[in-house]
């Protein structure tokens, strides 16, 4: 996953956008303005933080060595990977848009 592939990925999603609340080497990519996944893209290794079900998160964080609990985030409900491992694109991708799905229907009801 590259980060330009990363941050189009995130924007693809229905009314995402991408915003600097944190400086400008951090994007932070919004629904309905809930952040939904934040990155630091010219950051090597290339890293993603993603909200996720506790349930899942546990599972995957024990599956995976490059998903660790969120990083200076609810580490109960965000999961950072790290890409290029293990976590192949597709569960990069899955994670973001579950990450999405997630936010959105909290933001909507």
């Amino acid at each position: 996953m590259t980060p330009a592939a990363l941050r189009r990925l995130c924007l693809r999603q229905p009314d995402a956008v991408e915003e600097f609340p944190f400086g400008p080497e951090t994007s932070v990519f919004k629904v309905d303005g809930k952040m939904f996944a934040l990155a630091q893209l010219q950051r090597k290794p290339l890293k993603v933080s993603v909200k996720c079900e506790p349930e899942l998160g546990e599972q995957l964080r024990g599956t995976y060595a490059e998903i660790e609990p969120g990083y200076h985030l609810n580490k109960r409900h965000w999961l950072t990977i790290t890409c290029g491992g293990e976590a192949q694109d597709e569960l990069v991708r899955e994670l973001i848009a579950g990450s999405y799905d997630l936010v959105a229907a909290a933001a909507r009801r």
